[in-house]
């Protein structure tokens, strides 16, 4: 099939190089002609596992294309996916004025029937407002439709390729046939597309982001329980994950939730509702548990040096909101290290990926390491901010030798808390017994 897909995001990227991988011919559009022409020249701007491989395989096979030209794009398509970015307003509210500027604008170019596909995160009834938008230009028949994506950061061309489900929101049964044949090729393992009206499925999207970071928040104010009554958290989460009403997963206890997904999502459900005169109160406090999660581990870091780290330098491991990613959006190393630098202290930090991304923000404020241990090299202490898979089993010797002090604050919880004891380290985690 031939498919169109608008912005070159993280999103657009993954969905567009992914429909390429099953055979269709896919062009991706962005009004960032540098990006375009990185793109073409086969330089991705993201970090995503296993999307290299595929993305230069369909290149290759000349079946994935990137262009500024939105008008040769939309004429050579069937299916135009819409994946632009929806920012969070001063107030929560998702802003949908890249969506609906391209709707516009599509009404202009169309010169047969499309079906166009909201891929981005949305809110209820923006299906309507694109519509609304397409029909003051349009002159032939068309389709609205939502297909939220579910991809999670690190692990998203799996989560495209081989889907739990794909939610398709459509009252047309044109376009519903259309985009069955489409995503049929995705599911050939059973997992259901579940089909459903357009306003179910962008609740849906907010819905399952909502709830997963009600977990998270929950798992975190339990962990903050265990601390104050001397029980475990990890003891606690193996009882409770093994109950299958409620899962073992996005139960691990933390600093607290970022990214570009769970943040603005909460915000923009909890601002629909407030819209309709309706206080999400567990929405409220889950933000408010997510928010407080980070501040407490920051006051952790200065109670241990009585309020007064401006002579402290803290090596960080660990940038990115989740591993597997060099995403920094909302990120809780963010506001850790934005606090200490303005308490005085001075900060070494290491992440595989994101320290690119972080030297926008902090620039020469941060002094980024080659790796991990070179950030240890005179830190009075070491901040564990993101569980990559190579913190897990470090060199210990090599830590203790190079910080001035065996002092380890584990927003993570990745290291055994006995094996720290043994070693003789002070050591802070996440709803688990100090080891000092």
């Amino acid at each position: 099939m031939k498919i169109a897909v608008i912005g070159t995001g993280y999103v657009g990227l993954v969905t567009g190089t992914c429909f390429a991988e099953t055979g269709n011919e896919v062009t991706c559009v962005d009004i960032d002609a540098h990006k375009v022409e990185q793109l073409q020249n086969g330089i991705i701007p993201i970090f995503e596992p296993g999307l290299e491989l595929i993305f230069h395989r369909s290149v290759e096979k000349h079946r994935l294309h990137f262009t500024t030209d939105i008008e040769a794009a939309i004429e050579h398509a069937q299916i135009i996916f819409l994946a632009l970015p929806t920012p969070p307003g001063e107030d929560g509210s998702a802003d949908l004025k890249y969506i609906l500027g391209v709707a516009e604008n599509l009404g202009k170019i169309m010169k047969e029937y499309k079906v166009i596909v909201d891929k981005s995160t949305v809110p209820v009834g923006t299906s309507d407002k694109v519509r609304e938008m397409i029909l003051k230009n349009a002159t032939v028949e068309f389709d609205v439709v939502s297909n939220p994506e579910f991809l999670r950061e690190g692990v998203a061309v799996d989560d495209f390729l081989k889907p739990d489900r794909v939610v398709i929101g459509t009252s047309s049964e044109k376009a519903r046939k259309i985009l069955n044949q489409l995503y049929e090729p995705f599911v050939r393992q059973g997992n259901p597309i579940i089909f459903m009206d357009e306003r179910s499925a962008e609740m849906t999207k907010y819905a399952a982001n909502s709830f997963l970071a009600t977990k998270i928040s929950f798992m975190n104010e339990i962990a903050n329980l265990c601390e104050l009554t001397g029980a475990d958290v990890d003891m606690v989460r193996k009882g409770i994950g093994t109950d299958t009403r409620i899962g073992n997963r996005f139960l691990f206890p933390g600093i607290g939730y970022g990214g570009s997904c769970f943040p603005k999502d909460v915000q923009a459900l909890y601002k629909t509702a407030l819209d309709h005169d309706y206080e999400f109160d567990i929405l409220k406090s889950v933000m408010q548990v997510n928010q407080r999660q980070r501040e407490i581990f920051l006051h952790r870091i200065l109670k241990k040096y009585n309020g007064d780290v401006s002579a402290k330098t803290f090596a960080i491991w660990g940038l990115s909101f989740k591993p597997n990613t060099d995403d920094i959006r909302e990120a809780p190393a963010l506001f850790v290290i934005q606090e200490l630098l303005l308490a005085g202290a001075k900060i070494n930090a290491y992440d595989p990926e994101g320290m690119k991304n972080t030297a926008k923000v902090f620039g020469d404020g941060v002094n980024f390491c080659d790796n991990q241990y070179d950030a240890l090299q005179g830190a009075d202490a070491l901040l564990i901010m993101t569980e990559w898979s190579e913190f897990r089993t470090p060199d210990f010797e090599m830590i203790q030798s190079s910080l001035k002090a065996k002092v380890v604050f584990d927003g993570r919880n990745i290291f055994n808390k006995d094996a720290m004891r043994e070693m003789g380290f002070y050591y802070e985690s996440i709803g688990r017994q100090t080891i000092n």
